[in-house]
């Protein structure tokens, strides 16, 4: 059984991603929270094994949710879930810790499979391509540049610090400032996407 923690600030979408995650064996949500405010509470009560994260919420940004969550111990797998779930998304997503990426369009499914995937620590972040690479590089310091590399090629990041002989704190600051310089703006006419 994968327990399913749910994050969305919409209560009709929370209420479909429960119909449709009750009806799939093997699947239990445990809770739902519509946002930052709720989500620590929930996150403590319920254990879950998958965080199910909405990218753009009131006042929060997944990324950054992402991040936090994956500092709790143990930490669960998170996936996050949105309409603006594309290349943009894939390496923001890979720097916070991110264990999955689906599209809010996705057939059932599709979900289905990532969240087993992120549950059983297979992730399922979509490949990255030449051109975000590209575009990331030209937007991040460039001493960033080989924790980039790393992480894109799959080194754990528990290894990252002594490769590169910096303490584990500089090593969360400068993934922070990463995903900073890497934000995705969502347009206005997506915002709650």
């Amino acid at each position: 059984m994968i327990r399913i923690l749910f994050v969305d600030d919409h209560p009709a979408l929370r209420a479909g991603l429960e119909a449709v995650l009750r009806s799939e064996p093997g699947l239990v949500p445990v809770g739902a929270a519509s946002g930052d405010a709720d989500l620590w509470k929930k996150l403590e009560a319920t254990r879950p094994d998958v965080v199910l994260l909405d990218y753009h919420l009131p006042g929060a940004d997944g990324v950054a949710l992402c991040r936090r969550i994956k500092r709790v111990m143990p930490p669960p797998a998170v996936v996050l879930y949105s309409a603006y779930a594309d290349a943009k998304l894939a390496i923001p997503a890979l720097l916070a810790g991110a264990d999955g990426l689906v599209h809010k369009s996705a057939p059932a499914p599709e979900l289905f499979d990532a969240l087993r995937r992120a549950a059983r620590g297979d992730g399922a972040l979509p490949p990255i391509g030449r051109e975000q690479l590209d575009d990331a590089t030209a937007r991040i310091d460039p001493e960033d540049l080989p924790i980039l590399g790393m992480l894109v090629e799959g080194t754990d990041r528990s290894e990252i610090p002594a490769t590169l002989a910096i303490e584990p704190q500089e090593f969360a600051q400068r993934l922070d400032r990463m995903i900073g310089a890497l934000r995705v703006e969502v347009p206005a006419a997506r915002a709650g996407a």
